[in-house]
């Protein structure tokens, strides 16, 4: 079986996305929706494969499509995708998901009640290195987990021109470091370790040109006894061939051993009580951003169609992300840990 994929919107890391469904044998791209004309003349001039349309309905009428790819901006997915449900079976939205909390919990429930299949593009989760840690924590090798620490330090924050090369929206957004970044480290805390109980932020503002905060430090509690820390400063780097690469550093501690991940993608293993480590081998394929994880996201939701395999990232179960982030907020304003309401499945074990 093939599927008929269409995407609406196609910027910067829609390319990612047009590049992934290529990729898949399975899937045929019928459309890529742009409401901008000189966009969409750029589209047909750079991928002349794919056909181009002003809007959704003029793209349907051309025929069924199975999955649509929505990768615009928050403030349009629920003008996007609420006329759409019920039409159209499989609908991927890119993250942040909707513009506020109470839009994404109003149309994930109602994607379910309409039958329609919602699920938030969050690709993060599906690095590599994270599938890697995931197994091996699985496995036991670790032990328990006690503490767990990612360093965010991508170093593209600093100066007067932050941001502009590539995502210049990110300079506007009142609320950045932890909506439009944290957020994925979010969905991977609660993939790798389960559902956190508490929150407690601190966060700030390094950079004086943009909106939002570029810095922050956030302590999330799993169960009674593991902490595991986001320490994010986009205007801080780290060492890296490419700084997007990982974007950063991460310690999983456990009772038996503890596993770090480098800016180079590396992965070590060392044993409780060992001073040497031993490097980790996993398959890495270093395409277009993160470990290629946008294209096995893409997978992952393929292979779900088409096989009935597990699905990961469903918007009713995604929307458990962006509470949290709301109490990380809240938690920052009010300096103080706020108590979270997703507390099942609290061990330190693969979320999935």
């Amino acid at each position: 079986m093939t599927l008929r994929v269409a995407m609406v919107g196609c910027g910067y890391f829609g390319q990612f996305h047009l590049n992934a469904w290529a990729r898949l044998p399975e899937v045929t791209l019928v459309g890529i929706v742009e409401s901008s004309e000189a966009r969409r003349a750029e589209l047909a001039n750079l991928h002349p494969e794919v056909e181009t349309f002003p809007d959704i309905i003029t793209l349907m009428a051309e025929g069924a499509v199975d999955l649509l790819d929505v990768t615009t901006p928050p403030a349009t997915h629920d003008a996007i995708i609420r006329p759409l449900l019920g039409e159209i079976k499989t609908i991927i939205c890119q993250k942040p998901f909707c513009k506020d909390l109470a839009e994404a919990e109003a149309l994930s429930r109602d994607a379910d009640a309409s039958g329609t299949l919602l699920i938030v593009h969050e690709n993060f989760r599906f690095m590599p290195w994270y599938r890697k840690i995931a197994d091996l924590i699985e496995a036991g090798t670790l032990g328990t987990i006690r503490q767990a620490h990612f360093k965010l330090r991508p170093g593209d924050g600093g100066g007067k021109d932050a941001y502009l090369a590539r995502q210049p929206y990110f300079r506007d957004m009142k609320q950045f470091l932890i909506h439009e970044t944290g957020i994925h480290w979010i969905d991977t805390f609660r993939y790798l370790f389960g559902e956190p109980s508490a929150a407690y932020a601190d966060i700030w503002r390094t950079n004086p040109i943009i909106a939002g905060e570029d810095s922050g430090l956030l302590i999330l509690t799993f169960g009674e006894d593991m902490r595991v820390t986001f320490d994010g400063n986009r205007t801080l780097d780290h060492a890296a061939d490419n700084p997007r690469l990982t974007m950063g550093e991460f310690w999983v501690e456990g009772s038996e051993a503890t596993i770090t991940l480098d800016g180079f993608g590396t992965l070590n293993l060392r044993k409780r009580r060992e001073n040497n480590t031993q490097p980790i081998p996993y398959d890495l394929n270093d395409t277009d951003f993160g470990g290629d994880c946008v294209f096995l996201f893409q997978r992952h939701v393929v292979d779900h169609l088409l096989q009935d395999d597990a699905l990961e990232t469903k918007a009713t179960d995604y929307v458990k992300n962006i509470r949290i982030e709301h109490a990380v907020y809240r938690s920052a304003d009010e300096g103080r840990r706020i108590a979270l309401e997703n507390r099942h499945q609290t061990s330190a074990t693969k979320g999935h």
